[in-house]
């Protein structure tokens, strides 16, 4: 693999990286300003499933970050 193609993956990767940390962070944003939302919705017996949403973020940011 030639430099150039190399240079431009290795951005790609940040990139992508960068991405699903905003993401991750962005959806903790949510989960703390909507928690009056979801513990209201808690006692009427509706869950709201954030912390699917924070997992999978997690996930997929631990996969992105190099070891």
């Amino acid at each position: 693999m030639e430099l150039p193609q190399k240079v431009a993956k290795a951005m790609e990767s940040r990139l992508y990286q960068l991405g699903v940390f905003a993401l991750y962070q962005l959806s903790v944003l949510l989960g703390i300003f909507l928690l009056p939302v979801a513990l209201v919705a808690r006692k009427v017996g509706v869950p709201l499933p954030l912390h699917r949403v924070l997992n999978r973020l997690e996930e997929a940011y631990d996969h992105a970050t190099p070891n």
